[in-house]
């Protein structure tokens, strides 16, 4: 069994709390990605699982059994690191193998370990090398092979791929992915970068000031985000954030004042919503379009201050009528120039309002608004 949970998780360094009461349940063979800004506590957390951190009060579950006073070689857990941190007078195979001559095991058995992560990882032409003789990604496969050989019931990856070039972490993410299927083990990894989260995770946590914000799929986050902090986490670039007033608010959803004046009306529960008060209207740049009247349930006037051709795609820096600037995501075909005015259009079911104090107004179901109308 290699489940994981965290029950009640809190963590005090030099009277901070780095973590607050974190509850957390890994499914058997899940790859589970903790995200979140520097400082959120998902390392420090990463290395509670680990046994590299004391936890202050909260139990730490591996396969059903306590493990939270236990010592970290006896947890069957295998860490990998954001250093490579291998031994450089030593070759691949001995770096590898190392922590299996500590453990006392025949060299038949360590040949066999070392042999099968060598083929899966497509190092073995390199096991007679010595670290300076590899390429970082080279380097980094080393590492993983050495949590590999360990049999562990759980990895755990802490940023290991930060020291990579962009072109590099790409292709070392495909690797990952592939490896966890491979393996059919449970892995949890950590990362400051929420593409690596969106294009890896089954689930995502994300973390806030040693906090547990959301947890879901990538998907579910994406277009399901609980608050404010996680629909401007999660995408990139980042969800245009815009304040807009309530016009009014019953069954159907709430009505708002758009920049320009032009009202909106979006279906979602509007509880506790007062005409008047001051809401955050959400949208993403890829749901804006620069053409307003295509597909359009509400538009919104521009100044096109920056255009940034990405090839495959253009992004529209766009200052509004009333000064605020927002991105508008196009196609890499866009003929937009510094200094146009434009229309942009976004389809209302791709709104998303936030309350003052960052929570979302969740969306009514098909059948509410029938209910409603």
């Amino acid at each position: 069994m290699s489940a994981v949970q965290l029950q009640q998780i809190r963590k005090t360094f030099a009277g901070a709390e780095v973590l607050k009461g974190v509850d957390i349940e890994v499914a058997e063979h899940e790859f589970l990605v903790f995200v979140g800004p520097s400082g959120c506590g998902k390392s420090t957390l990463l290395r509670t699982i680990a046994g590299l951190e004391r936890v202050d009060s909260g139990h730490v579950l591996i396969g059903g059994e306590d493990v939270t006073e236990v010592e970290p070689s006896e947890r069957g857990v295998a860490m990998v690191f954001q250093s490579y941190a291998l031994y450089p007078h030593m070759s691949v195979y001995e770096n590898i193998a190392f922590g299996l001559r500590m453990l006392k095991l025949p060299q038949s058995e360590i040949d066999r370990r070392v042999s099968e992560a060598a083929q899966i990882l497509q190092i073995g032409q390199l096991l007679e090398r010595r670290p300076r003789a590899l390429s970082g990604g080279q380097r980094q496969r080393v590492a993983i092979g050495r949590a590999i050989v360990r049999e562990p019931k759980v990895f755990l990856f802490d940023e290991p791929l930060s020291n990579l070039d962009a072109a590099l972490r790409v292709q070392m993410r495909l690797e990952l992915i592939k490896l966890h299927k491979q393996l059919n083990a449970t892995m949890i990894y950590v990362t400051h970068d929420q593409t690596e989260a969106m294009t890896m995770a089954d689930r995502i946590v994300v973390l806030n000031h040693g906090a547990v914000e959301q947890i879901g799929s990538p998907l579910e986050l994406y277009r399901q985000p609980r608050n404010r902090f996680v629909a401007g986490f999660i995408g990139s670039p980042k969800m245009n954030f815009i304040e807009v007033d309530v016009i009014a608010a019953d069954r159907a959803g709430v009505t708002i004042a758009l920049p320009g004046g032009a009202a909106l009306a979006v279906p979602c529960e509007a509880a506790g919503v007062q005409a008047g008060e001051t809401l955050t209207l959400g949208v993403r740049p890829e749901h804006l379009s620069e053409h307003g009247a295509v597909n359009a349930d509400a538009r919104l006037a521009g100044e096109v201050i920056v255009v940034e051709h990405l090839g495959g795609e253009t992004l529209l820096h766009v200052a509004l009528a009333d000064g605020r600037a927002i991105q508008v995501k196009g196609s890499g075909e866009s003929a937009v120039a510094d200094g146009q005015r434009i229309e942009i259009g976004f389809p209302i079911r791709h709104a998303h309002l936030f309350r003052h104090d960052g929570a979302a107004l969740r969306a009514l179901s098909a059948t509410a608004q029938s209910a409603a109308a």
